[in-house]
């Protein structure tokens, strides 16, 4: 059982668990340092990770030490064109005595790997997509309920789109971030290339136990938010939505389709934990800024006239923040 005296105390010890988890993780990864914050905002929030970048970028292996640091067992899922739902979730099997048995899949583990989520199709996808929203599969009218906590980061090549299934917008939508990985620094690559070209390489410690996120995750949900930052927060997203009445003029031009309501919430509990880790009590407009950009980036739908104009959905965000 993990007790604080206060939720205070308790915040305070998210930050130095916090402190630890990124100088461990910072033993294989190097720089990244945007999306692993991103990333463990996530796990304290509850949500699930779409990552989005070429291959080499170090994406397999930082989930892993993200599951390492955090004492969770890691499945990686690699998602291929004929792989089927029963290959994620688990199947019946009959036993010796003639009985049926259910053989768990790769599903039933803390934090998933969905490696390249779009080279499968769409009945595949759902299988795992089912299990992040439920936290539970459902097997001959059986159902098994998942490990918590439960994480699941996708991975999309962007630049390699031949034969593959986009994930649907009411897909994409179930995501709390889609993250952006770029290529390293010089100075950060001439480390990778020095750290993994040698015989011993490091390894991370555990900072924490399954119990402890548990617990910080109900501290986030605990945080206080002033009625000025959810008034911020929900007036920004309607301003996504085109053609309605608080449609921003950039919304109404070059986006065909708005964030709903689960954008609002994502970046409410993203900015109360943005808060915390940066030892705040509760959030301002600024840890609603913050996630501002993950959070809406898959869920807005640019038209073609910004495709023509070349504008990005970064602009655009930025535009309406």
């Amino acid at each position: 059982m993990i007790t604080y005296k206060s939720d205070v105390e308790a915040a305070d010890a998210l930050v130095e668990k916090y402190g630890l988890l990124r100088k461990e993780i910072a033993k294989i990864i190097v720089g990244q340092d945007e999306v692993v914050k991103n990333c463990l905002i996530a796990i304290f929030s509850k949500g699930h990770v779409l990552l989005v970048g070429v291959p080499g970028l170090a994406k397999t292996l930082l989930v892993n030490t993200i599951s390492k640091t955090l004492g969770l067992t890691y499945s990686r899922i690699q998602f291929t064109p004929d792989l089927m739902p029963s290959d994620i979730i688990g199947t019946e099997i009959l036993d010796e005595t003639r009985k049926f048995k259910f053989i768990k899949g790769p599903v039933f583990a803390n934090i998933i790997l969905a490696d390249e989520i779009n080279r499968t199709p769409p009945k595949t996808q759902s299988a795992l997509l089912e299990a992040m929203q439920e936290k539970s599969i459902t097997v001959a009218g059986q159902t098994h309920r998942l490990q918590e906590p439960f994480f699941v980061l996708a991975t999309q090549n962007p630049i390699e789109q031949e034969g593959t299934y986009p994930l649907p917008e009411a897909q994409l939508d179930r995501f709390m971030f889609n993250l952006w990985l770029d290529y390293p620094s010089f100075d950060e690559e001439i480390m990778v290339v020095k750290n993994t070209t040698i015989e011993t390489t490091a390894e991370p410690s555990i900072v924490m136990s399954d119990q402890e996120i548990h617990f910080f995750q109900q501290l986030v949900r605990k945080v206080p938010v002033p009625d000025n930052v959810f008034d911020y927060t929900v007036k920004l997203v309607s301003k996504t939505r085109p053609n309605t009445p608080m449609s921003h003029e950039w919304a109404n031009k070059y986006i065909s389709w708005g964030a709903g309501p689960r954008a609002s919430q994502y970046l409410i509990i993203g900015a109360k934990c943005h808060a915390l880790l940066n030892g705040k009590y509760s959030p301002d407009i600024e840890d609603v800024k913050a996630v501002t950009i993950p959070v809406l980036r898959h869920r807005l739908v640019r038209n073609y006239t910004a495709e023509a104009e070349g504008i990005s959905m970064e602009d655009i965000i930025n535009k309406l923040i």
